[in-house]
């Protein structure tokens, strides 16, 4: 879980030192990472998405991703603003191992595809012994004993694939998109505050 921290912490710093490479932002479904939470949920909504719910600056849409049916998006924005930084997509629950990695690495090739390289990768099992089966894998996922995330760095932001649960029961797929200017503005309006 530490790892997730550190690679997540490396991952939004990076984003907000990285060089003025390009004023454009980070797309998600080719629309940008940009906009009031209304505006960006009103162009999801017209890319086949339908509206869940909205809550603390987080709105939830369902729909299909990727070729993946029935994923869960998160929309969320900055801070203290509504200009919205951060796209989650949670792909849907699997509840064998042999699946949910398979989803996993599937992802993970399409995106090293699309964005080259990826800038980090850690896939292992932590804790008390290796795992003798799927089962025990599954299992240490769900113990957080299992770390299997992959960073892409890219100029306009950051994309994160990972192996995640919510409870003992649910585990899932999660890409996370993190748009650079918005972070970086976010940033500078932190370093104000010092």
């Amino acid at each position: 879980m530490n790892r997730i921290i550190s690679l997540t912490a490396l991952m939004l710093c990076y984003i907000a030192s990285i060089a003025q490479t390009s004023n454009e932002h980070l797309t998600f479904k080719g629309v940008p990472i940009d906009g009031t939470l209304s505006e960006f949920v009103s162009k999801m909504k017209s890319a086949g998405f339908s509206y869940v719910d909205s809550q603390d600056g987080t709105a939830i849409l369902q729909g299909g991703f990727a070729g993946f049916k029935g994923c869960m998006i998160g929309v969320s924005t900055l801070k203290n603003s509504d200009v919205v930084n951060t796209i989650s997509v949670i792909f849907p629950d699997k509840d064998d191992w042999s699946s949910l990695e398979e989803n996993y690495q599937h992802l993970k090739n399409m995106l090293i595809e699309k964005y080259g390289k990826p800038s980090e990768c850690v896939e292992e099992f932590q804790g008390y012994g290796s795992p003798r089966d799927n089962s025990d894998k599954l299992c240490k996922l769900r113990l957080d004993e299992c770390i299997y995330v992959t960073v892409f760095m890219t100029p306009k932001g950051a994309i994160q694939l990972s192996l995640e649960h919510q409870s003992v029961w649910s585990c899932f797929v999660k890409l996370q998109y993190w748009d650079r200017i918005n972070t970086n503005a976010a940033k500078a309006k932190a370093m104000d505050d010092l």
